[in-house]
C-alpha cells in the first residue's frame, strides 16, 4: 500500500498553523463532514486567498434563492465536467447527491447533462452556464432572453453567471495545483447512512 496521496503541488500547511479564523472554519467543516476537503488544505498555502475564496464560495453556494442549493451544485458539476476538473466534479457531485436527494443526478451531469432527468428550466440554466464556461465570448442577449423565457429572473441569471465564473477559477486552480478529491467524496450521498 502506498503512502498518502499528494494534496497539492505546493506546500500544504498544517491546520493547527493557520490563522485562528481559518482554523475554526476548517475544523467546523471537518466536524460536519468527517474530513477536511483537500481544496481547503491546498489553498491554505496562501491563507488570505483561502479566506476570500471561502467567503465568496459560501456567499454563492449557501443561498436558497433564487436558485436552490441543488441547482447551484448542478451548475458546478456540469461546468466542471466540461473543464475536466476531477476535483470539482467529484466533490460537488457528492454535495449535489445530498442536496438533490438523488444518488444518480451527479453522474449524469458529470458525463452528459443533456441526458440527465432535468426540467426544461434546469436544462436552459445548464445550457447557458456551460456556454459561459467554455465559450464566454459567445454569450449574448439572446442567451439571457432564453433564460427569461424559461422562467428565470435577472437575479437568478446573475447567480448562475457568478457561480459559473467562480468555478471556472476554481477549476483552473485545481488543475494548476494538482488538487485531487478526497476519497470520502466518492461515496457521499450514494447509499443511505446506516
Amino acid at each position: 500500500m502506498s503512502g498518502p496521496a499528494r494534496i497539492s503541488r505546493f506546500p500544504v500547511p498544517e491546520v493547527a498553523d493557520l490563522p485562528e479564523d481559518l482554523r475554526e472554519r476548517i475544523l467546523a467543516v471537518q466536524e460536519k463532514s468527517g474530513f477536511v476537503p483537500n481544496v481547503f488544505l491546498a489553498l491554505a498555502h496562501r491563507p488570505a486567498q483561502l479566506r476570500l475564496f471561502m467567503d465568496y464560495h459560501d456567499e454563492l453556494m449557501n443561498a436558497d434563492e433564487p436558485l436552490t442549493k441543488a441547482e447551484r451544485e448542478m451548475i458546478v458539476v456540469a461546468t466542471s465536467a466540461e473543464r475536466d476538473c476531477l476535483y470539482c466534479v467529484v466533490a460537488h457531485g457528492a454535495i449535489l447527491r445530498i442536496r438533490a436527494k438523488d444518488p444518480l443526478v451527479a453522474d449524469y451531469l458529470a458525463t452528459s447533462y443533456r441526458q440527465a432527468d432535468l426540467t426544461d428550466r434546469q436544462r436552459a440554466m445548464l445550457d447557458y452556464c456551460v456556454l459561459l464556461s467554455v465559450r464566454p465570448e459567445d454569450v449574448d442577449d439572446a442567451d439571457h432572453d432564453a433564460l427569461r423565457a424559461a422562467g428565470w429572473s435577472d437575479d437568478a441569471v446573475w447567480d448562475m453567471s457568478a457561480i459559473t465564473a467562480f468555478f471556472s477559477m476554481s477549476n483552473r486552480l485545481a488543475h494548476a495545483f494538482g488538487i485531487m478529491p478526497n476519497p470520502e467524496f466518492h461515496l457521499m450521498g450514494r447509499v443511505p447512512k446506516g
